[in-house]
């Protein structure tokens, strides 16, 4: 009788080479097709909108639901599957967010919708912090910083072809395809991650003394809350971007797919910027300068009356937006990276409850006075987290053995 042997285990930096290569690429169309899920949202609130016959708001609580969704699992997930092979992790993960995803295109209405959508994106809650901190443990420590940020190019990547073509096939085809493209994605990325990744990596699985040490570490907790923040500064308007663009500035069906593909490409831009220098400047100051860009086009927002105006006026946001957020996750490896995994899926929830307030606010906002008002509110978040990231980067400085 044949025996089963346990897979190796990969010893923490010993992946290097063609396998860390292919890792990164396959981790990075991970987070392609999970950008595109968390997008397909406010990417296709057109026509969700239209066909559901709900408001904008309402549409919009979807985007707070499956954020608080992921938010509150990140963590407990992350508590939950520690021991788990992230080989089989990651690709059973995004099995289970390209089949919520076709239940989502499935769904016969609103209510329906509102669940399903809250368990699609559980597989968002696991997937992107479980990749990030499986790509910190697998690479060696010198390339550490550009290992993690690489992998999250995938963002950048949905937002210059995820949105604009959610925005496309919502207006031509209706959002039900939208989501069945994400389904698609998933589905696809399922098997490559399979297929790339090293059988046998398992990081140190954290004790509940270490996730009360990662808790009660008021820097460490500063430069999470740091994320949450800048979240919510920039969903604040961005959960409602599809409709301000109608309906404020009078966009084309062509012109709001082409505003969001130029975001996603100075997105992008912003992202193989620091991918390439964030070793070398430093994360923290990265974050700095790319939450600095992010408050300038929030604070002139105003001026733009015109879709090429309001090209020009994103340009800072869209180079930061998601750079802020990768040089975030790279920040965090690096101060602490035995509480890697714990550190990044709380990163992770910090990033989804930033879009859940954002959402809700912008929500109330829009109720009450409409859409004029929405770029103060989020100026006013992007600044508390430019306050608040400057005085973790000073104390961090400052007394870094006890960070």
């Amino acid at each position: 009788m044949r025996v089963a042997t346990p897979s190796p285990v990969v010893a923490a930096g010993s992946v290097d080479g063609p396998a860390l290569l292919a890792s990164q690429r396959a981790l990075l169309f991970g987070n392609f097709t999970i950008g595109c899920g968390v997008m397909v949202v406010p990417g296709s609130l057109n026509d969700l909108v239209r066909s559901l016959e709900i408001s904008v708001a309402l549409g919009g609580q979807l985007i707070s639901v499956g954020a608080i969704g992921m938010c509150l699992g990140a963590p407990l997930l992350a508590a939950l599957l520690a021991g788990w092979d992230r080989r089989r992790l990651l690709a059973l993960t995004l099995l289970w967010y390209g089949l919520g995803h076709l239940l989502c295109a499935l769904a016969p209405g609103y209510a329906a919708l509102l669940p399903l959508r809250a368990l699609a994106v559980l597989g968002a809650a696991v997937f992107t912090p479980q990749a990030g901190a499986a790509m910190g443990f697998m690479a060696p420590p010198a390339k550490r910083g550009r290992a993690i940020t690489t992998i999250f190019l995938g963002w950048s990547l949905a937002s210059v072809l995820g949105m604009p073509l959610h925005a496309y096939i919502g207006e031509a085809f209706g959002w039900r395809w939208a989501f069945g493209l994400v389904a698609v994605l998933a589905m696809v990325g399922a098997v490559w991650v399979w297929r790339a990744l090293p059988s046998g990596v398992r990081p140190p699985v954290l004790s509940l003394r270490a996730w009360s040490e990662v808790f009660t570490h008021p820097v460490l907790m500063a430069v999470i809350v740091v994320t949450a923040l800048s979240g919510a500064g920039q969903f604040t308007l961005f959960a409602y971007i599809a409709p301000y663009y109608r309906q404020v500035l009078g966009a084309t069906p062509l012109e709001v797919s082409l505003l969001f593909m130029w975001f996603g490409a100075w997105g992008l831009a912003g992202n193989v910027v620091l991918s390439r220098h964030v070793d070398r400047i430093g994360a923290a100051r990265a974050v700095g300068l790319y939450l600095t860009g992010i408050a300038l086009s929030l604070l002139i927002l105003p001026v733009a009356t015109r879709p090429w105006m309001m090209a020009l006026v994103m340009i800072p946001w869209a180079f930061g937006t998601f750079a802020s957020n990768s040089a975030q996750q790279a920040r965090l490896g690096h101060a602490a990276p035995l509480l890697a995994p714990a550190l990044l899926a709380l990163n992770t929830s910090a990033i989804y409850l930033g879009q859940a307030i954002g959402a809700m606010s912008g929500g109330a906002i829009i109720n009450a006075a409409g859409f004029g008002a929405l770029h103060w509110a989020g100026l006013g978040w992007t600044l508390l987290a430019l306050a608040l990231s400057g005085w973790a980067a000073r104390r961090i400085q400052r007394d870094p053995a006890h960070v």
